[in-house]
């Protein structure tokens, strides 16, 4: 059953923090361990973008408390579910994957396939902070779905 799961992007300052917050808010209740971290470390310690911190205010969402980390082969042990934001997120997951790890790692799109997206855009870059989140939501919910067995 999966209790904890780790949202990966880029530097842990736009798609993953507010994946974990998303979850967290919406899966209240249902015990579940959530963090998230990026593939690089260009912003460790960094709070989220500004941009992304207003646009999931706006919606109710909190990711003032949230700071960069990057993603470590601890990572493996501590989670049941590792989930990129896009399939080059992925590929440096498994880079960083100890050879013993069976710890699955899967895109968050894959929660949401009605969207017809296969990665959540970076909007760091795009600024389409609204758009990354729509699609956020979508795939939360599909993720909460399957973690409910519905």
């Amino acid at each position: 059953m999966t209790r904890s799961i780790l949202f990966v992007c880029l530097g842990n300052i736009c798609r993953s923090p507010s994946a974990e917050a998303v979850l967290r808010q919406r899966g209240d209740g249902l015990g579940l361990n959530l963090d998230s971290a990026g593939t690089g470390d260009w912003h460790l310690g960094e709070p989220p973008c500004p941009g992304m911190v207003r646009a999931a205010a706006t919606r109710g969402y909190d990711l003032s408390g949230l700071r960069a980390r990057q993603i470590e082969p601890d990572d493996f042990s501590r989670f049941d579910l590792i989930i990129g934001m896009d399939p080059s997120n992925l590929e440096d997951i498994e880079a960083v994957r100890p050879p013993s790890a069976t710890t699955p790692a899967r895109l968050f799109t894959d929660y949401a396939p009605e969207t017809g997206a296969t990665h959540i855009p970076d909007a760091y870059f795009t600024q389409d902070y609204d758009g990354a989140l729509d699609l956020i939501e979508a795939c939360a919910e599909g993720l909460l779905r399957e973690i409910a067995g519905r």
